[in-house]
């Protein structure tokens, strides 16, 4: 559904965006990382063309950003960080003014505005100037608005910045549930958490370039190693030597805790766990250790800040 190859944006001697491939398959959820100044922005700029590449090439839906920029254009619904919201319209207008200009027909239109307004919670509010709104309801809104056309492709800026946490579920619920096998999506965030539970593929850029792409679980296991078990005691070892099975490789230890790496979970871990009870040990629990986004993003920007240190 996006396929973009060495795509790249030159602003006078600053790249703002230097050789990106990506490709995103239908019903696939990407989210785009990095700090601001990145080149997320930028980067979902050329995919609505409204910025004309300097090098390289992408396509969205099938269709060239550069040689087909209306087709482009009617098919992605797009947040961006400014809504550019009308503020002296009431919000059930202004949504009807986008859906004619997304070409949709008199009774089409007021079922879709509706059917919006009702989704985000505004429907009652929807007589109200949107300046009097609060900064999550415009967010709700300006989502609403990409939306309208029921478009195959979209493109999210920071979807939930500024909204309780109410409000946020509502916004990521909506988004898992526009999932499907005939629309992508992109999210540009700073929320981890967020990016973890909603992306398919995760794409971490740095000063214009892709420096990690992967699924979650690819890149912990790339960037973090492998998966370790984490054993909670009782009480405390009191330095006791931990004796593990075969297959069971001890990584770590603490007061009353310690991890481990398996070779093969399934057989291992019983084999650990009975082992540790025979020996009088009270086990409280044992699962595997958590990773988080965090850890696999700061992981890849420190590497990424070695490998510039280095070549410069």
């Amino acid at each position: 559904m996006i396929i973009t190859q060495d795509l790249s944006k030159q602003f006078g001697e600053f790249r703002a965006v230097e050789g990106v491939d990506l490709r995103v398959e239908p019903g696939e959820v990407l989210a785009l990382l990095g700090p601001n100044g990145a080149g997320k922005t930028t980067t979902v700029r050329m995919l609505t063309s409204v910025l004309r590449p300097t090098r390289g090439a992408a396509s969205v839906a099938g269709y060239n950003v550069v040689s087909e920029a209306a087709r482009v254009r009617a098919c992605v619904g797009v947040l961006t960080e400014q809504h550019g919201l009308y503020h002296r319209m009431p919000a059930g207008e202004y949504l009807d003014f986008f859906a004619q200009i997304y070409g949709l027909g008199a009774s089409e239109r007021g079922a879709r505005v509706r059917g919006m307004l009702e989704q985000f919670g505004l429907y009652e509010e929807r007589k109200r100037h949107i300046g009097e709104y609060s900064k999550g309801m415009r967010q709700k809104l300006a989502l609403a608005r990409a939306l309208l056309h029921n478009p195959p492709v979209l493109l999210l800026d920071e979807p939930t910045s500024a909204m309780d946490p109410e409000s946020a579920r509502l916004v990521r619920d909506s988004i898992r549930a526009l999932r499907s096998a005939s629309r992508t999506i992109i999210i540009c965030t700073h929320n981890l958490a967020e990016a973890e539970e909603l992306a398919d593929q995760i794409a971490i850029i740095r000063r214009g370039r892709i420096i990690a792409r992967g699924s979650p679980a690819a890149l912990k296991e790339a960037l973090l190693g492998p998966v370790e078990y984490e054993v909670r005691f009782a009480s405390s070892l009191d330095g006791r030597e931990l004796r593990l099975p075969e297959g069971a490789r001890l990584t770590a230890w603490g007061e009353a805790w310690c991890r481990y790496q398996a070779s093969d979970p399934e057989q291992t871990n019983p084999r650990v766990l009975r082992a540790l009870l025979e020996a009088g040990l009270a086990v409280t629990s044992l699962q595997e250790a958590p990773r988080s986004l965090e850890q696999v993003y700061l992981k890849a920007v420190g590497a990424a800040q070695e490998e510039e240190a280095q070549d410069g």
